[in-house]
């Protein structure tokens, strides 16, 4: 949730101001109409009104004579949260000296910062103190076990290695403290149209290490004997599970009964997840090899054997992602430019005010229905978007495809150069270096002027390759502390991990229950906000360390 400022402005007539974007995530900035001024109540008398405006951007302040709609001043200014600021205009009656002065009453942005970092310390050193670190080195040094091996299935992403136990884990639990509202910093929030905040890292590194560990279920599965045919039938039940458990979450309707069939939304993070996971969990299936051919060490293209052994599914794969080209960029949609990427509503100075999401939006709607996608979009703040649109929507779930495809690469190379340390770093480096120039020449090294703007909404094609170039990076450094120094072993955050998706249902469900939740003294401050997601957060984390201890697990 963006926190808003008291901003007052002090004039002498009847003025009409706008506020547009400074830094959009658009090509054009977005004017907004904050007010009416009315004229003072006589000469020399200064009427005073007070306006609240959003923090997150830095904005433009624009302010116009009604009678002649005439631009009489405009400033750039970044205000500081809880602030109070004053404009004051002067000589109005010469409209070629007006002058405009804005000044700071009050900025309260910093006082309470140390108060923050304050928080966030304590809690890490409570949850590093809290849970014994060698129990769980212990326990995931016996992976190769049968046992152990059939208790992490119950994990959404299957993890069999020390590092995506904790990666996966530790994605999780960023999750759930986003998901509570993050302590209602902007940064916590998705980013309204083009460019990243850190909530929007959250789910695309979710889903590269759900891929990840696609590829080493599997090849374990095999190594110990599966048919294809079995792993194929459990890909598609777990899917089905998933997407199922997913409708039902995100669709409570106290009113009309649990699920309101008319209004039913369809598409949800779960149900992405579900349809990924299907996708890439058959193609390695059905391509994957258990035992390495030693004449192939003897081929050119042995380097790189780690990809072209996998070419089949990587065939199928571009074949996806230039269907998004072409459905994206080609497809006619109606009342909408070809190609159009932008948010619509008075985005674009209100020229395309129905076409939120271009081709990625109109499928949507023509395919699942407006009452069936998401609502209230992120758009509505900044954009007043109407139209409903859905993130989670089936254009992007190629993208999501995609996403973890990259993800079963990584694990391709952790298992192809297993306990080759050097060559698995060096591999990820090159991945990453390589997703990060390609991801430069898509977004020109800009936010909104590139040929595909980086953009969770559509999950565009430059935001999996730079968000994969980040997963590579951040996967590199948790390999080499983790599996190669074993500096950490991953608690607490493993535990989570081991009952991903009861925690994940589970604070979705019991978002807005006490313990989880409470009414706050005062609902503008970013300590109490901190204070019950932390909380909320770390409920979590103790019981899902209470169900491992009791060896509890919930497996899909």
């Amino acid at each position: 949730m963006l926190v808003f400022i008291d901003l007052h402005f002090v004039l002498y007539q009847n003025m009409l101001l706008h506020i547009e974007l400074k830094n959009p995530p658009l090509t054009c900035l977005v004017l907004l109409p904050v007010g009416r001024i009315p004229a003072g109540p006589g000469p020399g008398v200064p009427a005073t009104l007070g306006f609240t405006v959003s923090t997150q951007h830095a904005l433009i302040l624009q302010l116009n004579s009604t009678p002649l709609n005439t631009e009489l001043c405009r400033m750039h200014f970044h205000f500081g949260e809880h602030g109070n600021y004053s404009l004051w205009v002067k000589n109005l009656n010469d409209l070629s000296q007006v002058n405009c002065t804005m000044v700071t009453d009050s900025d309260r942005l910093s006082p309470d910062l140390g108060e923050k970092c304050l928080y966030v310390f304590i809690y890490l050193l409570f949850l590093f103190s809290l849970f014994r670190l060698d129990a769980v080195r212990n326990l995931l040094l016996r992976l190769g076990s049968t046992m152990e091996a059939e208790r992490l299935i119950n994990s959404l992403l299957f993890c069999d290695v020390l590092v995506l136990a904790c990666s996966s884990s530790l994605a999780l639990v960023v999750m759930v403290f986003v998901n509570y509202g993050g302590g209602r910093y902007w940064f916590f929030r998705h980013e309204s149209w083009n460019g990243l905040t850190v909530a929007d890292l959250v789910f695309p590194w979710f889903v590269f290490i759900m891929g990840t560990s696609i590829s080493l279920s599997v090849n374990g599965a095999l190594c110990r004997g599966a048919m294809r045919s079995h792993l194929l039938r459990k890909v598609c039940w777990r899917s089905l599970q998933l997407f199922l458990i997913g409708v039902f979450i995100i669709n409570p309707n106290y009113c009309l009964g649990p699920l309101s069939w008319d209004s039913l939304r369809i598409p949800g993070v779960l149900q992405r997840l579900a349809f990924t996971y299907l996708v890439v969990a058959v193609l390695d299936v059905l391509v994957a090899r258990v035992h390495q051919d030693s004449s192939l060490t003897d081929v050119w293209w042995y380097p790189a054997h780690d990809i072209f052994l996998n070419w089949p599914a990587w065939i199928c794969v571009i074949t996806m992602e230039t269907l998004w080209l072409c459905l994206t960029f080609l497809l006619p949609v109606p009342g909408c430019p070809t190609g159009y990427l932008g948010p619509g509503g008075v985005g674009d100075f209100g020229q395309y005010p129905d076409c939120t999401g271009g081709a990625a939006g109109y499928i949507d709607r023509w395919l699942l229905g407006e009452n069936h996608i998401y609502q209230t979009p992120s758009t509505r703040v900044v954009y007043q978007t109407t139209v409903p649109f859905d993130p989670e929507g089936v254009l992007g779930s190629i993208n999501s495809v995609l996403m973890a495809f990259l993800g079963l690469q990584a694990g391709k190379v952790l298992l192809h150069y297993r306990e080759q340390h050097r060559q698995i770093i060096t591999r990820f480096l090159v991945w990453s270096f390589l997703l990060g120039i390609f991801s430069a020449v898509l977004t020109k090294c800009s936010r909104n002027q590139g040929y595909i703007p980086v953009n969770k909404n559509l999950w565009s094609l430059s935001y999996v390759t730079t968000l994969s170039c980040f997963a590579f990076v951040v996967l590199l450094v948790v390999y080499y502390t983790v599996d190669v120094k074993r500096w950490w072993s991953g608690a607490p955050f493993f535990y989570p991990g081991m009952n991903s998706i009861l925690v994940y249902v589970g604070h979705e469900v019991f978002e807005d229950y006490f313990p989880f939740r409470w009414r706050m003294a005062n609902s503008q401050s970013h300590s109490e906000h901190l204070a019950q997601n932390l909380l909320a957060t770390s409920i979590w984390v103790l019981i899902s360390y209470v169900l491992y201890r009791k060896k509890i697990f919930w497996k899909i």
